[in-house]
């Protein structure tokens, strides 16, 4: 892997925007963005490799607030791992809760689905006929 990539680079590899990527800077998600001689940001290989976990946690709906939490304490050292993995775990419990509630929700639309597929075309309810 490369040592430096530029903002575009990482908004294309990762589907972002450029003012989502200066956005999570802003939150402080990513530690300071090394510049370029021309003031140009660089993003390092290990920010790379952030923002894809960002991107996951994002993509399974983490909020703003937990993920800089969470990046905090990856930028506070090694002795945080057993809060971060904490902050994972609360977050993995939270997506296992709200997988099981669509695939409820799933359940219910499938069931719906074989309901329309078995009812007969034409006892299928008509639309009701203005009369003048």
């Amino acid at each position: 892997m490369r040592d430096h990539f530029t903002p575009g680079e990482v908004a294309e590899r990762f589907d972002l925007t450029l003012d989502t990527l200066r956005y999570y800077e802003r939150e402080g998600l990513l530690r300071r963005v090394d510049r370029a001689p021309s003031g140009h940001r660089r993003y390092r290989a290990d920010d790379v490799e952030l923002l894809g976990l960002i991107r996951c946690l994002r993509d399974t709906d983490m909020p703003i607030a937990r993920l800089r939490e969470f990046a905090e304490l990856l930028q506070a050292g090694d002795h945080t791992g057993h809060d971060r993995l904490d902050v994972l775990r609360r977050h993995q419990d939270r997506l296992d809760q709200r997988i099981a509630e669509l695939r409820a929700n799933q359940a219910a639309i499938q069931h719906k689905i074989d309901h329309y597929v078995g009812v007969p075309a034409d006892s299928a309810p008509r639309p009701v006929e203005e009369t003048s």
